[in-house]
């Protein structure tokens, strides 16, 4: 695993993948390299917004609540697929809690654009 100094920890894995979407082009699906994550904000419990590079910004939505999310200082960044993250099957969130940690899978991946990222709210941009 990899700490990021911005307090976010990528780590990746290898896997085959078969669907129609790793068929596309990376830049037609919008995709980032996991190691290019910046720094994050979580807006609520199911979103998570990350700045990647000097000027992108994507948002995770999760499967469901992640305990803690929206408080943490840290969070991991888990890549299922090798280091390139375009979908929701790509990754999932890992937040500390009291009991250990806590994984939350990503339901979609979205890049947004500046007219979103100007509109976060206050302490959702990161």
């Amino acid at each position: 695993m990899v700490v990021r100094t911005f307090a976010v920890a990528v780590v990746g894995r290898v896997a085959a993948v078969t669907s129609a979407a790793a068929q596309q082009p990376i830049s037609a699906r919008q995709c980032f390299w996991s190691h290019q994550v910046n720094s994050f904000a979580a807006q609520g419990d199911r979103l998570v917004n990350l700045r990647v590079g000097v000027k992108d910004y994507f948002q995770l939505e999760l499967m469901g609540p992640c305990p803690d999310v929206d408080w943490t200082q840290k969070i991991a960044l888990v890549s299922r697929g090798g280091s390139t993250i375009c979908s929701g099957l790509d990754a999932e969130i890992v937040t500390p809690s009291p009991i250990g940690p806590q994984k939350c899978p990503v339901k979609s991946v979205r890049k947004l654009t500046p007219t979103e990222v100007a509109a976060l709210p206050k302490g959702a941009k990161p």
